[in-house]
């Protein structure tokens, strides 16, 4: 058997404090976070903003990973989103104003998930159909839909940034095979 640290997070077993019904959620998350902090902890600044065939940046990509947690849980909570978040989503993809690293991006998005986990530990299990409006037009979920579409957003972005930084690793390195700095 492998060490337990080898294993997925959904193959270490249920989550204190997590209600059954949501451990797959949490298990995501946490999966989506460790992936993160492990495969991007030494991935170069000069990347960050890159596109490689018109994909989406891992600037973006992260960003977007932190912004969505917080609308969809924002939403499952009864929410609306405030000013900040609204001013969030439209400046997904730029650089901040004043710049950012990539380990400042993924301190966020490890933040975010930390949120998520305390707002799933403090949720009833009972309000899981619970209707709950999304955006503007209050498009109609549920706070398990909410959540369930939280998780599997954010593994299908995860996916993408991983991909992304792989082929943008990958194009640095043939770039310095083919033009060696002497």
């Amino acid at each position: 058997m492998e060490k337990e640290e080898k294993l997925e997070v959904w193959l270490r077993g249920p989550l204190p404090g997590v209600p059954p019904l949501l451990q797959p959620v949490a298990h995501a998350l946490l999966q989506a976070r460790e992936e993160v902090e492990h495969y991007l902890i030494t991935f170069p600044e000069d990347l960050l903003w890159e596109k490689p065939a018109g994909l989406a940046s891992v600037g973006f990509h992260l960003q977007h990973l932190t912004g969505v947690l917080d609308r969809l849980f924002t939403y499952a909570r009864g929410e609306q989103l405030s000013p900040e978040a609204l001013s969030y989503l439209k400046s997904e993809g730029a650089p901040p104003a004043g710049g950012t690293t990539v380990h400042t991006l993924v301190k966020s998005f490890a933040f975010q998930v930390d949120k998520a986990l305390e707002q799933i530990k403090f949720t009833d299990e009972q309000t899981l159909l619970e209707t709950r409006g999304v955006g503007r037009s209050q498009i109609p979920s549920t706070v398990l839909g909410l959540l369930f579409h939280a998780a599997e957003h954010t593994q299908r972005h995860v996916g993408q940034l991983l991909v992304t930084s792989k082929v943008l690793l990958a194009g640095k390195v043939h770039q310095n095979v083919t033009n060696p700095i002497h």
